[in-house]
């Protein structure tokens, strides 16, 4: 401590661990009250050195930091896997009547509509199939008729669970982001996000953008077949189904966050796109792994809710191909549940890596940490 005559500027000094005053400097004879007294000994300092249970407070300057601000599913700082698993149940536990009541309504209209159809057009197929194969098969005992009728319903039914799926994930999206500052959001009000529709969108430009990438490969194989370029048209359909594979991956992770950037910024649709891109970069690997974690949790969640209604179809209507109304409707329940669960799931883990990446990039979590203060 210097007396308090002592005006000159003197450079900064660095404090003792322990709290103790710092040194004057040589040269300069000490004044002013004598030091204080030493520490207790539960801040560390003893006879026999430093180690003690209890460390001493941290210098300032020091990187320590305070706990983050929680105000709801998750602390506002950059999360782990642990939290965002965590913060995924949480959310469904936080606003139920949305993430399972709004998610079993439209999974269970799409279910009904889709089941209803592929037994429509599953006996359409099967009978025109029947046809066929009665003469190459008069016994008719084949049962390979009601297996394609059911395949090719199924086939055509798919895009309806696919867009329902689709609505649904951007919804529910809205209402996690809500649940991050402790807040809940009604039905009505997630219902009135309008723009899920651009989700959609975004959804099928993707889906046509593979497509057509593949197709140009079937036909560059189908090509070099038909120049009986057969060695070259193998050669290019193993080494293209491959590319086409990892490119698919990689295309899936730069832009897996685009649906939750389209629902929760203002922003037109190509820049809230192109900034959804820019966020996966540097997080490729991370956002990897959260993603086939989340696809093989979903498939085992999904085989262990459907695996109890086949065996009970199975069971009860003795049909092992699964193609009868009663089987069909069993599955239609499954699928119900199995739908609501996973897409209320892996709506959560997409909105929580979209906060969890700006947190990281753009120090989101201050700006959340503010509007949870301010209410």
């Amino acid at each position: 401590m210097t007396s308090p005559q002592d005006d000159a500027p003197r450079p900064p000094a660095w404090a003792a661990p322990g709290g103790g005053q710092p040194s004057p400097g040589p040269g300069v004879p000490p004044s002013g009250p004598p030091a204080p007294p030493a520490p207790p000994a539960q801040w560390g300092a003893s006879q026999g050195g430093w180690g003690a249970p209890v460390p001493p407070p941290p210098p300032p300057g020091s990187a320590w930091k305070p706990p983050a601000l929680q105000p709801g599913i998750v602390p506002l700082r950059p999360l782990g896997l642990g939290e965002v698993l965590d913060g995924a149940f949480k959310a469904i536990r936080a606003n139920p009547r949305v993430m399972f009541g709004l998610s079993a309504l439209v999974v269970g209209a799409a279910v009904v509509l889709s089941t209803i159809l592929t037994w429509y057009v599953q006996g359409l197929v099967a009978g025109a199939i029947s046809d066929a194969l009665l003469e190459l098969d008069p016994s008719g005992a084949s049962g390979l008729d009601a297996m394609l009728g059911w395949a090719v319903g199924t086939l055509l039914t798919a895009p309806i669970i696919w867009l329902a799926t689709t609505v649904l994930t951007g919804l529910l999206i809205v209402s996690v982001s809500r649940s991050v500052l402790g807040r809940t959001i009604t039905i009505g009000e997630v219902l009135r996000s309008g723009r899920v529709w651009w989700v959609v969108g975004f959804t099928l430009l993707a889906g046509a953008a593979v497509l057509l990438v593949a197709a140009l490969l079937v036909g560059a194989v189908i090509g070099l077949a038909a120049a009986d370029q057969t060695g070259l048209a193998v050669a290019v359909g193993i080494l293209g189904w491959l590319g086409l594979v990892v490119a698919g991956i990689w295309f899936t992770i730069r832009t897996l966050l685009a649906p939750a950037a389209l629902m929760l910024e203002g922003k037109g649709f190509w820049s809230t796109v192109a900034r959804a891109w820019r966020l996966t970069r540097g997080s490729f690997w991370r956002l990897l792994g959260y993603y086939v974690l989340v696809q093989i949790m979903v498939s085992v969640a999904s085989y262990f809710v459907m695996f109890p209604f086949e065996l009970v179809g199975t069971l009860v209507t003795q049909d092992p191909t699964g193609t009868s109304f009663v089987s069909i409707v069993l599955t239609g329940i499954g699928n119900v549940i199995a739908y609501t669960l996973t897409t209320a799931f892996t709506a959560a883990i997409y909105a929580l890596l979209y906060i969890d990446v700006r947190m990281r990039r753009e120090g989101l979590d201050l700006e959340l940490a503010r509007a949870a203060q301010a209410g």
